[in-house]
């Protein structure tokens, strides 16, 4: 078969070494056009979230059989149309055990969650322009704050721990988890209590229909005076415009995220409330969808996966 990586600046040698063992591959720094230009001639493709593959990308592959991608979020595939033309989508969704084995996203809100708190980024840039004033970046502790977690899967799990090691009093919302509780989280079973009671509300719930626009205003409204909110999950997750609105009102202090609602057209991005609001205030800290992406997750990550495209090949033609 051929193997089409559409999206391999810095990935993984042993992944590449894994594929050429089932077919020819290719890897290539692709824009759209040329990606819309090659594909008619490959089965496998393999991108990250630089690409949107839509209907117009399945259209033109007319040999394609799978779609891979090592992500957990599959917003950047038309699934229904995948479904549609039988083109198998090999993901990290689902893949609970190997993920556990991956901290980069709870790292990475750790991360935003004390450079937050602390005023890192304004501090460093003031230092930067030459001044030393100390009392404008006074931060605040963690110990002792009640960190909420929306969505208490592998990552809201070590996002918890890494709390309970800060000394700070930790509950979590999650209808949806079916393993045991874990000790040191207190099970909330309400979302609006959840908020009602959270210092800094964690955001860690995939993209779905039951999800999207899941944090709205009558949520944020409910977070305590001076609360703080932190997103490594998916931008759609949360209703953007009242994010900025509480922080235009005050009502809350501070936010840190690090994805968009709309961060895949640049056009759009570009003029997006947050990214408005930042150039201007200092209390909101937005990285570019980061969270995932370290030297050893992503390696992790893409040997994952070429290691299941391999499997797939080796079922489906041997």
């Amino acid at each position: 078969m051929k193997i089409l990586n559409i999206e391999p600046e810095n990935y993984s040698d042993k992944a590449g070494a894994i594929l050429r063992t089932v077919g020819l591959y290719k890897a290539v720094s692709s824009d759209r056009e040329e990606l819309l230009k090659l594909i008619p001639e490959y089965e496998v493709l393999i991108t990250r979230l630089g690409f949107q593959i839509d209907r117009e990308v399945f259209n033109a592959a007319s040999r394609l059989k799978v779609v891979a991608s090592a992500t957990t979020g599959l917003d950047h595939f038309d699934l229904e149309c995948a479904n549609e033309l039988g083109i198998e989508v090999i993901s990290l969704k689902g893949m609970i055990d190997f993920l556990r084995t991956i901290p980069a996203t709870a790292e990475h809100t750790w991360a935003l969650l004390m450079s937050l708190m602390r005023r890192i980024p304004w501090a460093y840039d003031s230092v930067r322009q030459g001044e030393w004033i100390r009392d404008n970046y006074r931060g605040r502790d963690l110990r002792g704050k009640r960190l909420g977690i929306l969505g208490l899967g592998r990552v809201g799990e070590k996002v918890a721990s890494y709390g309970l090691a800060f000394g700070m009093e930790i509950m979590a919302y999650d209808p949806y988890r079916v393993d045991v509780w874990p000790p040191g989280v207190q099970e909330i079973k309400d979302l609006k209590k959840l908020m009602s009671q959270t210092d800094i509300l964690s955001i860690h719930v995939p993209l779905n229909d039951q999800t999207q626009n899941l944090v709205g205003k009558q949520h944020l409204e409910l977070l305590p005076d001076g609360a703080v909110v932190i997103n490594t999950s998916r931008g759609r997750v949360m209703d953007e415009s009242a994010l900025v609105s509480a922080l235009l009102a005050g009502t809350i202090s501070g936010a840190a995220i690090d994805v968009l609602y709309e961060e895949r057209v640049e056009n759009t991005r570009l003029t997006q409330c947050t990214l408005e609001y930042a150039r201007s205030h200092h209390n909101l800290l937005i990285t570019p969808h980061i969270a995932g992406a370290t030297v050893e997750s992503m390696h992790a990550t893409e040997e994952f996966i070429a290691t299941k495209i391999r499997d797939w090949i080796d079922k489906n033609t041997r």
